[in-house]
């Protein structure tokens, strides 16, 4: 069953874009914050566990935070529609408390800067997740076609490709020190402007992106002091159809095994270029942990969104995805030997195909999602995108926080020191055994998990015209 596309289910492409600029600042926060906390261990000496816990506890805190943004962003009556009021906020409070999150000193004492940035750290995510839960549920209800949300995922993610292009420069101008006196300082400095500009990025579809009001909407729960019991009766009951959405199960876990995995050993490419390549000097290391992750992203943004939005429409979304985690296992495997000892031009080399594993991941899960998002409407005739989308990205961040631990807990394991000039041998070679086979291990876990996904095309396309019956419109011919 082929469906026809309406001028309903087409984004213009200037909304798209508008979109696609949240999307960058959306990337640009926790790209940004995972260059900057390299300056907790080389440059203020937190210790490895220490610096794990600041990466899980704030996202423990998402656990309750983002279902519940899920759940008010769903039942806002706005004369601005349900997702831009709180896209506007949140943008805000994230802005300011990144800027004054990093205000740290060397002269205080390690207990003082451990509590006032864990402190801080739980103000920003508080304020990234009244930003980003109405954020991404505004991107899954911006269409109803299966290709077009595939496409406006794709721009999205094209322009959010460039956080990651911008950021890792971060490392070189921090550690330079004809501009800072100390990385402490260039930290400081530099998240102001970091602050100032993702809370400008991230204001743009709340003030561009057009949505329907929704001041008389009759199928909203009423968000007031005195239906507080009934609202948590609907909000708890609102979880059973969501988590017994197989699909949906399937899309969190394969994501969460795939991001967490990558990001559990992506600080290590910093350390093992600078002690394993540039043995400890980060002078002469220079600005390859910058190119190695510039070269990443581009390869993203022009080579791997382009072919998985080609392929996609051709083999399907589930296809799709474990070709492309297929071939990020082989990117993997070949940074054993591409990381070699005064040869940084040959780090680039294994890029364009390890690239295809987070690059394929989130141009074709969001997607995913608002299908999944049109079976939970059919199943139970409620749209919940804030609820699906606040799940999703929770098991995303909680994805991020077990990285976090698990980057520390490797780190101490093989024996890592912060304030060490030089490594030894055995500490590099656990490093990059763990950069190969920690995400190795995490796709593979993930195409296990999806090889029996079955929101096809075909079937996407029943549900949509089932839905579509149900308000007396035709749709398919």
């Amino acid at each position: 069953m082929r469906r026809v596309p309406g001028a309903e289910d087409r984004v213009p492409f200037g909304q798209k874009v508008a979109y696609g600029t949240g999307m960058l600042g959306n990337q640009m926060f926790p790209a940004a914050l995972g260059v900057f906390m390299v300056v907790l261990v080389k440059g203020l000496s937190f210790p490895p566990l220490l610096w794990g816990i600041l990466f899980f506890v704030p996202r423990l805190l998402d656990a309750v935070t983002d279902p519940i943004m899920g759940f008010i962003t769903d039942n806002t009556r706005s004369r601005w529609g349900r997702r831009r009021p709180y896209i506007f906020l949140g943008a805000i409070v994230a802005g300011v408390s990144y800027i004054i999150m990093w205000q740290l000193h060397e002269e205080n004492s390690l207990a003082f800067n451990f509590t006032y940035f864990l402190a801080l750290s739980l103000v920003f995510f508080v304020g990234l997740t009244i930003f980003a839960t109405p954020y991404v549920a505004m991107g899954y209800e911006m269409s109803r076609d299966f290709h077009e949300r595939t496409r406006l995922m794709a721009v999205a993610q094209w322009i959010g490709q460039w956080a990651w292009v911008i950021v890792p420069w971060f490392w070189p101008l921090i550690y330079d020190p004809d501009l800072f006196s100390s990385p402490a300082a260039g930290a400081r400095s530099l998240a102001i402007w970091v602050g100032l500009g993702c809370m400008g990025l991230a204001l743009v579809p709340a003030i561009f992106v057009r949505s329907q009001p929704t001041t008389d909407a009759d199928n909203l729960q009423e968000l007031s002091r005195r239906n507080v019991a009934e609202n948590l009766r609907v909000f708890f009951k609102g979880f059973a159809p969501v988590f017994r959405s197989a699909p949906f199960r399937k899309l969190c876990l394969a994501t969460f095994l795939v991001f967490s995995s990558f990001q559990t050993v992506a600080a290590f490419s910093f350390f093992i270029i600078v002690y394993h390549l540039f043995g400890g000097d980060a002078g002469a290391a220079g600005s390859w942990p910058a190119w190695f992750g510039t070269a990443s992203a581009l390869c993203t943004a022009f080579l791997v969104i382009p072919i998985i939005t080609f392929i996609s429409q051709r083999l399907g979304k589930k296809n799709t995805f474990l070709l492309a985690q297929s071939v990020s296992i082989i990117g993997y495997l070949l940074f054993w030997w591409f990381f070699r000892p005064g040869q940084p031009l040959l780090i680039l080399v294994p890029l364009p195909l390890f690239a295809f594993g987070i690059g394929g991941l989130f141009t074709l899960m969001t997607s995913m999602t608002a299908d999944v998002c049109d079976l939970d409407e059919l199943n139970t005739r409620a749209r919940r995108e804030g609820t699906f989308g606040a799940i999703y990205w929770w098991m995303v961040k909680f994805g991020l926080a077990f990285a976090g631990g698990l980057t520390g807990l490797i780190m101490s394991l093989v024996g890592f020191l912060p304030d060490a000039a030089a490594q030894t041998q055995e500490t590099m070679t656990g490093m990059r055994i763990a950069y190969s086979l920690v995400p190795i291990t995490g796709a593979l876990l993930a195409i296990w998990i999806m090889r029996d996904y079955d929101v096809s095309e075909q079937r996407a396309n029943e549900i949509r015209a089932e839905l579509e019956r149900r308000r007396g419109k035709t749709v398919f011919a």
